[in-house]
């Protein structure tokens, strides 16, 4: 018979450091790197840059977070933390809350994730479970292989291609856009 071993708790110090560590999140007791292919970090990257643009073209109080900021806001486990590729949370929420922390105790209103080459399709269900069931209202799953986008929210799921509208529905109403400006251009066949 085969026991299975639980990987020795982290220590408080080490624990602090990953929260300030992009790429790296903490769940079920242990650490989960992130790592992101150049074509992940590239449509993140565009992403925030048109979710940012939304933010200023309609001067909404919403702030858009990288990966580098951790949401610490899971009943099932105090120190758990996740580190969505982009999030989004109306500035409202934020109130009261320290500049200087490097977690978020509230869940974000919009949270993507773009899916990498090393992504464990398994591993991407249970995220959006754990976000659905811990208050995260919208959530973007983005792959670039399909590119397409998956829309999770407690009680529905959308799958848009190409130039479907996406909209930043009640986390950033002033954005929409087509699928397709998520993804790097397809070079034209001669």
């Amino acid at each position: 018979m085969t026991t299975l071993q639980m990987p020795p708790p982290i220590s408080q110090a080490e624990y602090d450091r990953l929260l300030e560590e992009p790429g790296v999140e903490y769940a079920h007791g242990r650490v989960v790197e992130k790592p992101m292919s150049m074509e992940s970090a590239k449509i993140g990257a565009t992403i925030i840059g048109l979710l940012q643009r939304a933010v200023a073209e309609a001067s909404a109080e919403v702030d858009v977070f990288t990966e580098s900021w951790a949401y610490r806001c899971f009943a099932d486990d105090p120190r758990k933390f996740r580190k969505p590729d982009v999030s989004v949370i109306r500035a409202d929420r934020l109130k009261g809350l320290d500049p200087q922390v490097g977690f978020c105790p509230v869940p974000a209103d919009l949270v993507v994730e773009v899916i990498s080459p090393n992504d464990i399709a398994s591993d991407v269900a249970e995220k959006v479970e754990e976000y659905l069931a811990n208050g995260f209202s919208l959530i973007w799953i983005v792959e670039p292989r399909t590119r397409t986008v998956t829309i999770y929210r407690p009680d529905s799921v959308t799958r848009l291609h190409g130039e479907d509208e996406i909209t930043g529905e009640s986390a950033l109403p002033s954005f929409r856009c087509k699928i397709s400006e998520f993804f790097p251009k397809v070079p034209q066949k001669v």
